[in-house]
């Protein structure tokens, strides 16, 4: 069994102190029926608790890890960049280092805002949309997250596109009933929406490759149709690529997928494991954000040199040119995101168990579904208990993966061949468990 003790007394003091004693809910566990490890360091691919416990991390803080854990090269630059100071709260060269480097990346961005996280930087976008088109309505759709401002915090009612309803207490009904919210990967849903709505509609915003409803990747067309009828329509096309930003492809989905939004909205990555997003894309519409123009946003600490040293040092390293006759960083992460999958799809038809395996790039996760899953419907359908056993089990075996269905997985380039082997022994193992469960 595994040790948790520390970590046990840890949680009953937070809690205490802080609600469900954590800063981030998915962080206590809840999902899984358990008490949370608390962390004391991490290195590479590998996180460690306060009882002694070693694992290896697929969590990666969410995403941004994606060159490991306390990279030598983006902790030399930090320590280098703490000597002259935390923050200025004033303009430094380095903000425009690493919009360049972002806008090579992805052409889409002509110019770019540097934010604290992507709750900002989503809430920012959705404002300018406003200001840019004069409209008000806005359109999300069911299990995409965009971070817990009001407007976006909205479930849908009854029917195939509806306008939404507050889905946490503290959100007005007026906010609320400016978002529309419909199915995700529904093109009917949308078209219907559209040809009703679609000239009271500021902004379309949605995540390209899901990842808070688990991996859930995009139908064959349907982004495209998604670009056709805004564009119809005059109104702006958000990509929240906060989650599968660098990861979809080095480009992001945009890249991955050929298509070009109004608006995209960056994080994790950007800050290489510091707090730092972003939002950028046409010239003409992010010169209306103060001072340019009349749409106000505003943050102390955007763009504090640490922030920008970290995520500078990051991208540098993901966008490096591969030595002769290797892959690109993309292309590396992608191969072994692939590898982990394939073998844990064969464990799994080893055990008698059906699972549906999805990724993109270095983006990925499994459901215990019989059939595919293409929404947030198709993913409450999945076994949340048979995950609950195959979490558990995976955790015993020292594989830290996030503790919920509807959250996504992560590769980086610190994981070893080794690493994966490992994992996909421990995942023989835990699918046996969940079987075993069934009976």
């Amino acid at each position: 069994m595994l040790n948790l003790e520390k970590s046990a007394a840890a949680f009953e003091e937070a809690k205490g102190l802080m609600p469900g004693g954590v800063n981030s809910p998915v962080r206590s566990y809840a999902n899984v029926d358990g008490g949370p490890p608390f962390i004391a360091r991490a290195e590479g691919a590998r996180i460690y608790d306060i009882d002694g416990n070693e694992y290896i991390d697929y969590v990666g803080s969410w995403g941004p890890m994606v060159v490991g854990h306390a990279h030598p090269q983006v902790v030399q630059a930090l320590q280098e960049a703490a000597t002259r100071g935390t923050s200025y709260g004033a303009p430094t060269c380095i903000e425009s280092e690493l919009a360049k480097l972002i806008m090579q990346v992805m052409p889409s961005i002509e110019m770019i805002r540097m934010v604290n996280s992507g709750t900002e930087a989503t809430m920012s976008a959705l404002r300018l949309a406003r200001g840019f088109t004069g409209r008000e309505k806005i359109v999300k759709f069911i299990g995409c997250y965009h971070g817990h401002s009001d407007s976006l915090l909205v479930s849908a009612g009854s029917g195939m596109a509806t306008f939404g309803v507050p889905s946490s207490p503290g959100v007005t009904r007026g906010t609320a009933a400016d978002t529309i919210a419909i199915p995700y990967n529904d093109p009917e849903a949308f078209q219907k929406l559209m040809e009703e709505h679609g000239s009271e509609i500021a902004a379309v915003i949605v995540e390209p490759v899901a990842g808070n409803m688990g991996c859930v990747l995009p139908r064959q067309g349907y982004l495209r149709l998604l670009r056709k009828l805004t564009e119809e329509q005059g109104a702006l096309l958000i990509f929240d690529e906060v989650m599968c930003g660098f990861r979809a492809s080095l480009g992001g989905a945009q890249a991955a997928y050929g298509i070009t939004p109004d608006l995209t909205c960056l994080g994790k990555i950007i800050g290489g494991g510091l707090p730092v997003a972003a939002y950028g894309g046409r010239r003409e519409i992010m010169e209306k954000i103060s001072p340019a123009g009349p749409v106000y946003q505003a943050g102390t600490l955007s763009g504090n040199p640490l922030a920008m040293t970290a995520g500078l040092a990051t991208l540098s390293i993901i966008t490096a040119e591969p030595e002769p006759g290797e892959a690109d960083y993309s292309r590396m992460l992608t191969l072994k995101t692939k590898k982990l999958l394939l073998g844990w799809q064969a464990k799994a038809r080893e055990a008698g168990v059906t699972v549906q395996a999805h990724q993109a790039g270095s983006m990925f996760g499994i459901f215990f579904n019989e059939k595919e899953v293409w929404d947030y419907e198709d993913a409450a359908a999945s076994d949340q208990e048979a995950f609950k056993v195959w979490f558990k089990s995976m955790l015993e075996q020292g594989i830290y993966l996030a503790p919920s269905q509807f959250e996504t997985l992560f590769m980086s380039g610190a994981h070893t061949d080794e690493d994966i082997e490992r994992t996909i022994e421990a995942a023989g193992t835990a699918f046996q468990k969940v079987a075993e469960s069934r009976k």
